[in-house]
């Protein structure tokens, strides 16, 4: 994983109006907190946050007043209507620290024939990856899967170094068979009809 370094400034200014004139500046307003440290409010550039959140778990080098720091998105507000962002919350990390993230599940191949259909129970798995070391996303085969089959959380082959964040025994993919459409009785057809 690359790290994406941003130039963050120091924020004196809070409340809404605060937020708003920053957003206006095409900024957008944050907060930097963990490992003991008191909170720091930042202002972020914020196409470049935008392009860099892109990538899930994204590493960033934040440079604060002259200071370097690596930090991971925790929390992300985004205008419901418009999709811009609002506010971001920022987790501090070091190199070799271990981080609980949640992974983007993909899927490959074509379940067996008879009209199946793919159940995804987690979209993202819960995983302890060294924070330098997050990978993107997990890609699973469902290549012949019948109907009643799952995938458990075990059963995912992850990258050296990373380590489930749930129990073994979490479905995280089933396959269930397709409902048919059932036909309408003949009383309630001729009802219709008169």
């Amino acid at each position: 994983m690359s790290e994406v370094k941003l130039a963050a400034e120091p924020r004196t200014e809070f409340g809404k109006g605060a937020a708003r004139r920053i957003r206006r500046a095409d900024k957008v307003p944050g907060v930097v907190y963990g490992h003991g440290a008191a909170p720091v409010h930042i202002t972020l550039p914020g196409h470049d946050l935008l392009m860099a959140l892109r990538t899930p778990n994204v590493l960033l080098a934040l440079d604060i007043e002259g200071k370097s720091q690596l930090a991971i998105p925790k929390a992300i507000q985004r205008d419901p209507l418009k999709g811009f962002l609002e506010h971001v919350d920022l987790l501090l990390v070091n190199r070799g620290e271990k981080v609980s993230v949640e992974i983007p599940v993909h899927t490959e191949g074509e379940l067996a024939p008879g009209g199946n259909l793919l159940e995804h129970v987690l979209n993202a798995l819960p995983v302890e990856a060294e924070a330098t070391h997050i990978p993107e996303s997990v890609t699973v085969s469902v290549e012949g899967l019948e109907s009643g089959a799952a995938v458990l959380a075990k059963d995912i082959k992850l990258p050296a170094g990373v380590s489930l964040g749930v129990e073994e025994d979490t479905v995280v993919l089933q396959v269930l068979s397709a409902q048919a459409e059932e036909a309408p009785a003949e009383g309630a057809a001729e009802g219709e009809e008169a």
